[in-house]
């Protein structure tokens, strides 16, 4: 497994999202994750599913520093005090001494940005949490928070996957050394059934799901984090960092449409903004 160093943590490039995955029946899907090798486990307070990750963990007999644990801050919680709080609460039903990433999962329109990431960085210097991250932020928002703040964001997490371009966030996040995670990186399943992935996937001996992943993992400071509730599933998603894809493949890929956005929340930012209102 090939590792992305950020901020002084190293992250496997594939990680095992639990998004969807809510309540105890979380707990064996990560257990079967963490025994196929998944060592990157990305969940989040509003998943309901710490509890289930944190006794997956437990249970698993994997060496507590052998394992990269994400989870994340919903965007009501993001004052200070309130914070902090919704850290303690994920950390203690994780049953972890420490997270490697904390993250603002969305950002909120009247948040007060400085003192959040003030607050995130403060917990990471008391040695509760590895790393500082955030997702879900356009553009005037990321570069607000590493230009004018001067944050140590360690990654920026969004939706990319073959139908969504993200070429400007790449740039820039590339340009400050900050890797950016993919999310619904099968476009919530409907990669699987692309015709032009299905058809790069026969001559790879391989499927379009595993097409989409290796896409992804092509490309320079992106980790991918798709979830698979079958062991079946989940060995393949590994078996996709075997995959080498060529010129024409990528070419192929490039000519799928850019523009399909399916993770599209009230509360989500202005993703064309190009000045930021979040003070």
């Amino acid at each position: 497994m090939e590792n992305i160093v950020t901020q002084g943590v190293s992250i496997p490039r594939l990680g095992f999202g639990t998004f969807r995955m809510p309540g105890g029946g979380c707990q064996p899907v990560v257990e079967s994750a963490l025994a196929l090798g998944y060592r990157h486990i990305d969940t989040a307070a509003m998943y309901e599913n710490e509890e289930a990750v944190g006794a997956a963990i437990s249970a698993s007999g994997v060496a507590r520093s052998d394992l990269f644990v994400t989870t994340k801050v919903w965007h009501d919680a993001l004052a200070r005090d309130t914070l902090r709080r919704s850290f303690d609460v994920s950390l203690a039903k994780l049953g972890l001494d420490y997270v490697d990433l904390y993250m603002v999962h969305w950002p909120a329109k009247d948040m007060d940005m400085a003192a959040t990431l003030e607050t995130l960085t403060a917990l990471r210097e008391e040695g509760r949490m590895r790393a500082v991250g955030v997702c879900n932020f356009n553009m005037p928002m990321i570069r607000r928070a590493v230009d004018e703040i001067g944050a140590p964001i360690a990654v920026h997490q969004v939706e990319y996957h073959p139908f969504l371009a993200q070429g400007e966030m790449l740039t820039y996040l590339r340009g400050k050394n900050i890797p950016l995670t993919a999310y619904a990186p099968l476009a919530q399943g409907r990669a699987a059934s692309d015709p032009a992935l299905a058809e790069i996937g026969e001559k790879h001996s391989a499927s379009a799901a595993q097409i989409a992943i290796a896409w992804l993992l092509d490309q320079d400071g992106v980790i991918a984090i798709p979830k698979a509730g079958r062991p079946k599933s989940q060995r393949a998603n590994l078996d996709a960092l075997a995959i080498r894809l060529d010129d024409v493949d990528r070419a192929a890929i490039a000519a799928l449409p850019k523009d399909q956005r399916f993770v599209r929340p009230p509360f989500a930012p202005d993703w064309e903004a190009k000045d930021s209102l979040v003070q």
